[in-house]
């Protein structure tokens, strides 16, 4: 499925992956499924292979030439990619996502964004950026990812964090699962047409606190063990 959100003229690609009755759909039901969650190896495994899916789907969109490669019987044709994507995480959920998507693109290079939730007296909080970790990005096509898209903001920071190293070619955002408030957020924030958001799937529902419903609750967490917050 593509959507598109049109925001003052310009509009951002939206394409969602799952409910096509593909082993995709296995993968989020495990992720989503509280049993399965209590097994963390399994589901880190789960956001792995779902950064493979992803992977080699943004891999439909790259530009590729042909080149000759030798075999033992002569000579054959073949397109391979023009240049390696970046590939770029959130830390700390993102990097099961993240190290499925290097599996595919196992010659990408790495960005690695620190972006947090600082919480205030009254119990609400805001998106504070940490640092970030990255080559130059001139020209190149990057993937950012993180596997849950709540409010957007986070998203939001990291994108413009990226574009402090240059001015990339393309950017892909991908996410497993979203709300729809955040993808709205994104699409209103991110005014770019050389952006391209892909997701999972897209829930309606997300709490005073920012978490995604029906969602799977937090995915760092799931995935690492619960922490007792950021100092």
């Amino acid at each position: 499925m593509t959507m598109f959100f049109h925001i003052n003229q310009k509009k951002m690609e939206v394409k969602i992956l799952g409910n096509h009755h593909s082993i995709f759909d296995e993968y989020l039901a495990e992720i989503r499924d509280s049993s399965i969650q209590k097994d963390p190896m399994r589901f880190r495994e789960n956001l792995y292979r779902l950064g493979e899916l992803f992977a080699y789907e943004i891999s439909k969109e790259l530009k590729y030439k042909v080149t000759e490669v030798t075999t033992p019987l002569g000579v054959a044709r073949v397109p391979k990619l023009e240049k390696q994507p970046v590939l770029a995480t959130i830390l700390r959920a993102g990097l099961p996502m993240h190290n499925g998507l290097l599996k595919i693109f196992d010659r990408a290079e790495n960005c690695f964004i620190s972006a947090f939730r600082k919480y205030n007296e009254n119990g609400g909080f805001e998106i504070a950026f940490e640092y970030i970790a990255s080559p130059l990005l001139n020209d190149k096509v990057v993937i950012l990812s993180d596997p849950m898209l709540a409010s957007g903001k986070s998203m939001k920071i990291s994108y413009e964090a990226l574009l402090k190293k240059g001015k990339p070619e393309h950017i892909h955002l991908a996410s497993i699962i979203a709300s729809r408030q955040g993808v709205e957020y994104v699409a209103e924030k991110i005014q770019d047409e050389n952006v391209t958001l892909w997701l999972g799937a897209v829930d309606e529902g997300m709490t005073s606190k920012s978490y995604i419903v029906p969602g799977l609750g937090d995915a760092g967490d799931l995935a690492y063990g619960e922490t007792s917050g950021f100092h």
